[in-house]
């Protein structure tokens, strides 16, 4: 008996209609003392809220367990994309309910408007859905989902509370990286980017021979197939396999500036684990180096089964840190590290050409070795200050210097392509797009 009282206090909320119906019933009282002829009416409407009160209490708390609820939630979140999570809930009692659910959400998302109303008729099942979009990977902590009951009546809500307590890592975003793959077991890689890339000639690995279809090139018809068969046939060639793509990401300071609530580290394991997974989809070979003022995740280029699986647990891991990155070591890793010639992609971020010139040796050096790809990312709210119009001395004097930093930006660029070094510059929510384009823009080429 003493457990179900002290259940009862803890779980039972008086709502705003039971409050209406005391201030009416106090309001009677008062009239009373001024109009006698109300007579016993306050009594009564007094006793009959007292019944109703009580008819609430015992159709919710009759039996021990009314509802039911449970979070659903996939086993891992996936960094700067929309998840679904739902909360499943199911009534129990013989009559309608009105609800209202809690689902305590990781404090990481600051939201305290997880509050979910709905009604359920006896033994109605449902499924409410929601989205949830994190900004960091992690560890997520999950807390219980609270259950608000409240019956036809509607004097009183009953609290459920369900311990669905859990932790739900949080990896490099999988969700755009299984985009993207459906798009390259399609060939439709190219259909999305920002821009459309055109094939210049065609590898030299013959496939197969096979029927003429729109968009083929006329220079590859097989004119021997043509007569035999009597349609026009043409020659199909494959891509070079097996070639080694490596993503170098720098974890320095310079990788710590936010965008849109991500670090542009984060964007830059985005895009390398989208581009690995396109590599290894098109039969290349794919690798990872990490590196700040010490050396990081190092896998050497693979195409086992369970090779992204590593490089996803590898970059799972990894954090900024706040010195600047080891040029000396990253060359030195990757001459004992990568055996033979392959395309290296360098993810960091220069905000000045001085920036650039301390490690401009050590590229160069690297350059001469592979093919290097450097990616380094366009400041969009600077862009956006150079762009407006001044008002006043103060305003010219921010979009002078706004023009001055975008102008810095353009001369990395010719700095690199002076030295033989490619490179790429792209906002970072452009940069997984820009970058696969330019991969396959390399190969198309035949550059490797």
């Amino acid at each position: 008996m003493k457990k179900f009282i002290s259940l009862f206090y803890r779980n039972l909320f008086l709502t705003n209609r039971l409050f209406a119906a005391l201030t009416c019933s106090v309001v009677l009282f008062l009239f009373s003392f001024f109009f006698p002829w109300l007579g016993f009416i306050p009594t009564l409407a007094f006793g009959v809220l007292v019944i109703l009160f009580l008819i609430d209490v015992l159709l919710l708390y009759r039996i021990a367990n009314g509802v039911f609820a449970k979070r659903h939630a996939p086993e891992r979140l996936s960094n700067s994309d929309n998840n679904d999570l739902g909360v499943y809930i199911e009534n129990w009692y013989s009559f309608s309910v009105s609800v209202g659910i809690i689902d305590e959400i990781p404090f990481q998302f600051q939201k305290r408007d997880i509050w979910f109303k709905t009604s359920l008729k006896p033994h109605e099942k449902k499924l409410i859905n929601y989205v949830l979009r994190p900004t960091r990977r992690g560890e997520y902590e999950f807390g219980d989902i609270r259950v608000y009951v409240k019956s036809p009546l509607g004097f009183i809500r009953r609290r459920y509370n369900f311990e669905q307590a859990e932790t739900l890592p949080v990896y490099p975003s999988f969700l755009q990286m299984r985009k993207y793959e459906l798009m390259a077991i399609s060939n439709r890689l190219t259909d999305i980017g920002i821009k459309k890339i055109r094939r210049i000639g065609h590898s030299m690995e013959f496939e197969q021979v096979k029927n003429y279809v729109q968009g083929d090139d006329y220079r590859t018809i097989n004119w021997k197939a043509t007569a035999r068969q009597g349609n026009l046939m043409v020659n199909s060639y494959t891509d070079e396999k097996s070639q080694h793509i490596y993503c170098v990401i720098d974890k320095s300071r310079a990788m710590k500036m936010p965008f849109e609530g991500l670090s542009l580290l984060d964007y830059a394991i985005n895009a390398s684990l989208v581009l690995s997974n396109v590599a290894l989809l098109k039969e290349d070979k794919a690798g990872l180096i990490t590196v700040s003022e010490k050396l990081g995740a190092v896998i050497p280029a693979e195409r086992r089964p369970a090779h992204l699986n590593k490089i996803l647990e590898a970059l799972y891991k990894e954090k900024t840190r706040y010195l600047e990155t080891n040029m000396e070591l990253l060359f030195a890793t990757v001459r004992r590290v990568i055996k033979q010639r392959s395309l290296v992609v360098f993810f960091t971020n220069y905000e000045s050409l001085n920036a650039l010139n301390r490690q401009l040796p050590f590229l160069k050096r690297i350059a001469k070795y592979h093919l290097l790809l450097v990616v380094f990312f366009e400041n969009t709210e600077l862009k956006k200050l150079s762009e407006q119009p001044a008002a006043d001395v103060e305003g010219i004097y921010i979009k002078t210097i706004a023009e001055k930093f975008a102008y810095d930006k353009k001369l990395i660029v010719k700095e690199l392509a002076k030295h033989g070094i490619q490179s790429i510059l792209s906002a970072p929510q452009n940069l997984t797009i820009n970058t696969i384009n330019r991969y396959l823009e390399i190969k198309a080429k035949q550059k490797i």
